[in-house]
């Protein structure tokens, strides 16, 4: 039994059961033993999964383009802030300021991770200091020495709370499916129950929670009442209508997200790219069991009560609950559109020709690439959303071909 595991059945057992959320939160965010804030977390080759930039650093430079038209579209301010949420190895960071350097967004650009794995921290300066080739820029020090553009670029926080008045962008990959979800399932008429929901309008049959428990030997599932009146009204909020036996998640921690990107964003944009569908995809009848997954050396499982702090736990996103909350506190959904189609709108062709037009690798170069924009790998998988705060009426390139804004 792992530290975390022990802590998580003594909790349960102070407390007879805990909500599924309960138990995803500690297993990912547990202080020094989750799987995000472990000292072993490896994002990669050598960890549990890959992420885009992880595919290929032309990632990184298209959106450092997009950054580039944001910040033209917000006429130039003289700071500009890209706020980067849980930046992994540090990758993403390097490959948009390697891309940036020589242009003039880049005086005004001031780089922001945050990030809440001090281990996460030291591994990311150590690949913006001693990055691979090409070579990062170097800026002279007042006392003619050589630096780094880590002292001069890239400031670490814990917390968005720490920033306050922002223009600029806040972005992430990969985040939101890892928030802690709900787990619910919808059962028979005759499921017994202590205290049961009467029926709600959009639902066939009851909602039940999925909690945990321990029954002496292991950590198991028991479903009971909802834990908070919440669900239902996600449920009616998004017209879910599932039949008896259906299992899902329900991400309500996305709200909470919003708002605080809210009060911090004075004018700027929000790019999320994920995993995810529209509330129509997430919630149809053939996905009765859900789209919850783990992600252990690279092998996919659907138990995420086995290596518990040793693997990740993710479920997908829904895009509408994203665009919806956030027009309900100000933000404007600019577009919404599959990640290959994104790339190619927003001139991913034309990157690669500056970038390996005259390279020997070209041919190489180009089958990495295409791993970012086909379907059968991230390029529709992955969903792009960018959403904006502010009085303007911006138009992005990105969402020029295929902007499916309507289906959400």
């Amino acid at each position: 039994m792992t530290p975390l595991e022990k802590i998580i059945i003594d909790k349960i057992k102070k407390q007879d059961l805990i909500t599924f959320e309960t138990f995803m939160d500690m297993a990912l965010y547990y202080p020094g033993l989750g799987y995000y804030t472990s000292p072993d977390l490896k994002i990669g080759r050598k960890g549990d999964f890959y992420t885009s930039p992880h595919l290929h650093k032309i990632f990184g430079a298209m959106i450092g383009k997009q950054l580039e038209e944001m910040w033209e579209i917000i006429e130039r301010p003289s700071v500009f802030h890209a706020v980067e949420i849980g930046a992994g190895a540090g990758y993403l960071c390097k490959d948009i300021l390697d891309y940036l350097k020589t242009r003039e967004i880049f005086q005004s650009l001031n780089y922001i991770i945050v990030e809440i794995n001090p281990v996460m921290i030291e591994k990311q300066k150590e690949l913006l200091s001693n990055p691979p080739n090409p070579p990062f820029i170097k800026v002279m020090t007042r006392r003619g020495g050589e630096r780094g553009l880590l002292d001069e670029k890239v400031k670490w926080i814990s917390s968005l709370r720490e920033l306050n008045n922002i223009r600029g962008c806040i972005f992430s990959n990969e985040l939101l499916d890892a928030f802690p979800v709900h787990v619910v399932e919808i059962v028979n008429e005759d499921y017994p129950s202590p205290t049961p929901l009467p029926q709600r309008e959009g639902v066939r049959g009851r909602v039940k929670e999925i909690y945990v428990a321990f029954d002496g030997n292991k950590i198991i599932e028991l479903k009971q009442d909802i834990s908070s009146i919440d669900i239902i009204n996600y449920i009616k909020e998004f017209s879910i209508d599932i039949p008896n036996g259906y299992r899902t998640e329900i991400n309500l921690k996305i709200k909470d997200w919003l708002k605080e990107i809210s009060e911090i964003l004075h004018e700027g944009f929000v790019i999320t790219i994920d995993y995810g569908y529209t509330a129509k995809e997430y919630y149809d009848e053939e996905r009765s069991k859900g789209t919850l997954l783990c992600y252990h050396k690279h092998r996919m499982n659907e138990n995420p009560y086995e290596n518990i702090g040793k693997q990740d736990i993710t479920a997908h996103v829904n895009f509408s609950s994203l665009k919806k909350w956030g027009e309900e506190i100000g933000f404007k959904t600019i577009g919404y559109c599959p990640q290959g189609t994104f790339l190619i709108s927003l001139g991913i062709d034309e990157v690669i020709t500056e970038l390996y037009g005259n390279s020997l690798d070209y041919e190489s170069e180009i089958l990495k690439i295409k791993g970012l924009i086909l379907p059968q790998g991230m390029g529709e998988s992955h969903r792009v959303m960018i959403q904006y705060k502010g009085e303007r009426l911006p138009t992005l390139r990105g969402f020029s071909m295929r902007n499916q804004i309507n289906t959400l």
